[in-house]
């Protein structure tokens, strides 16, 4: 509930952003020809006469497209941006509460009481150590491929999401350029069909179309260093969780799990079907099987 609140106020505080931001005037330099230049009389030099214009009127220049699409990868990269700081906070894959109660439980002994605590208070840490506690009368070998499984998995949830973070990164400044060239394209097929009449509205027409590789620049840097900066941070967590239940199955009496069945998963495994005890209670080969 809480996480849901946050992504919505960071959504909307990202909106408020960009449209305080477009609505912010940029000033454009222009030389204006003197007053007396047309009738040959010398004119007093003139200030450069400063045109006040809106980046939201720049951005209507835009192609829709394009426009639709830088603007989707922005909400989409604060989306993902807001879901990965949450998901990786401390507080939330490794609860200093389900540490304390873990290694309580495993000083004690309880590791069926440990395998229920793990299922009703899910959380990267006790996925884990849940992982481990399902596979002790398996051996250790097992047991330690069955928590670096479970690390695997996930790894690849909390990468999930962070990973279109890198996909915008790299899409964005070919989407805004994609907008440039189609900007570049309208603008020559006009000079084409006018003319050189006024060198000034060609070079006013490409600076309107580079807008679009501008916002594909300013969507891709951040996005990129969201993604590295989530990347590292779920490397240190996922570091932490195995280094803490590294801790708690240290030095564990495997020995004195063989025969015992933990946790509520199916064994599926069973004697093969051509094998038929004998009066021992021993499995022995079928006739069927030796024939």
């Amino acid at each position: 509930m809480v996480s849901q609140i946050l992504r919505k106020i960071a959504i909307a505080a990202a909106i408020v952003g960009v449209a305080v931001f477009a609505a912010l005037p940029l000033t454009v330099s222009a030389q204006t020809a003197p007053a007396g230049a047309a009738s040959g009389a010398p004119a007093a030099p003139e200030a450069p006469k400063v045109v006040e214009e809106r980046l939201i009127e720049k951005i209507k220049h835009v192609h829709p497209v394009v426009l639709f699409c830088l603007i989707a990868g922005s909400v989409l990269m604060v989306w993902f941006g807001v879901d990965g700081v949450l998901k990786t906070t401390r507080s939330r894959a490794l609860p200093q509460a389900h540490i304390a109660q873990l290694r309580d439980l495993f000083k004690q002994g309880d590791y069926v009481a440990a395998y229920t605590f793990g299922k009703a208070n899910p959380s990267p840490l006790c996925d884990v150590v849940r992982a481990g506690v399902t596979f002790l009368p398996d051996g250790k070998g097992m047991t330690e491929e069955a928590m670096f499984n479970e690390i695997t998995r996930i790894n690849g949830t909390f990468m999930g999401r962070v990973s279109y973070l890198s996909v915008i990164g790299v899409c964005a400044p070919m989407v805004g350029l994609c907008g440039t060239v189609f900007g570049m394209m309208s603008a020559f097929a006009t000079l084409g069909s006018s003319g050189v009449g006024d060198p000034s509205k060609l070079s006013a027409a490409i600076g309107e179309v580079l807008v679009a590789t501008a916002m594909g620049l300013l969507l891709a840097i951040p996005a990129f260093v969201l993604y590295y900066v989530l990347r590292n941070r779920i490397t240190v967590i996922l570091h932490d969780i195995q280094s803490t239940a590294a801790g708690l199955f240290r030095k564990m009496p495997y020995e004195s799990f063989d025969g015992v069945q933990l946790g509520e998963e199916e064994v599926y495994a069973s004697q093969p079907n051509w094998v038929a005890p004998d009066a021992n209670g021993q499995g022995t080969l079928s006739t069927e099987a030796t024939a």
